[in-house]
This record gives structure tokens, C-alpha cells and sequence, in this order.
């Protein structure tokens, strides 16, 4: 390996100045290349098609219709204290109100009450509602 390095820098380093602008054109060449090449697509995903992340981004869309993948959305949690259920009447009736009056925000497009979308868990000690807002995920 020594001597392989040896044969190749020895010429390389008598004619340094054809070398270096022999690299010097390579590297703008590249450069050259680089910034005409195309930039790549945004269309708001970021997922390659097949892979589990988009499977469940499709299988979300599909089970929640209401929810726009590319709209701005939050989720707010319900959690029933003390052993109790967010199933029962007061708690049910003071979850409805809270979404109810997030629906009336000026920027709010709909707001999903957690008994209407089943999104209560089996044990009925939690509950979330989901808000879409009218303005995109990136603003």
C-alpha cells in the first residue's frame, strides 16, 4: 500500500499547480451540477409510498374522514379522575360544552366531540376530541 502511495504522490506532488486545478475544475464542475440539478418536490408528504408510517397516515384518514391530514389539528385529552368515567353525565355534559365552544373559534373548522367519533377508551377513563383549524399545518 506504501509504495502504491508513494508512485501516486510523487507525480502528483512534482506537478502540484496541474493537480490542484485539475481538482479545482472537478469541484466546480460538481458545484455546476449540483445547483442546476431540480430541487425535490413538496406536495405536503413526506412519506414514501408502502412504508408503515404512510399506511397509518392512510388508515387515519380513513377511519377519521372529518380530519384533514393537511390542515392544522390538535387533540385535547379528557381524563376522568379518581376512578371515575368520562362517560358519566356530568363529566359527558362539561366535555360537550368545552367542544362545543372550541367549535365557535374564528379560526376553528370543526371540533369532534370524543362520544360522536368513539374515540373514548374501553375503560372509559379517557377521551380525546380532535379541533381542526382552517389554516395548514406549515402556518
Amino acid at each position: 500500500m506504501a509504495t502504491f502511495q508513494y508512485r501516486l504522490g510523487r507525480p502528483a506532488f512534482r506537478r502540484r499547480w496541474l493537480v490542484t486545478v485539475l481538482w479545482v475544475v472537478v469541484l466546480g464542475g460538481v458545484g455546476h451540477y449540483a445547483a442546476k440539478a431540480p430541487a425535490a418536490s413538496d406536495d405536503g408528504t413526506s412519506f414514501m409510498p408502502g412504508i408503515e408510517a404512510q399506511k397509518a397516515f392512510d388508515l387515519i384518514g380513513e377511519r377519521f374522514p372529518s380530519s384533514d391530514a393537511n390542515g392544522a389539528n390538535a387533540r385535547t385529552v379528557f381524563i376522568a379522575q379518581g376512578g371515575e368515567k368520562v362517560t358519566a353525565d356530568e363529566n359527558q355534559a362539561a366535555i360537550g360544552e368545552l367542544v362545543s365552544t372550541v367549535a365557535e373559534g374564528a379560526q376553528v373548522d370543526s371540533a369532534v366531540d370524543p362520544f360522536e367519533a368513539h374515540t373514548v377508551s374501553k375503560d372509559a377513563a379517557t377521551a380525546y376530541a380532535t379541533v381542526n383549524y382552517n389554516a395548514e399545518a406549515d402556518d
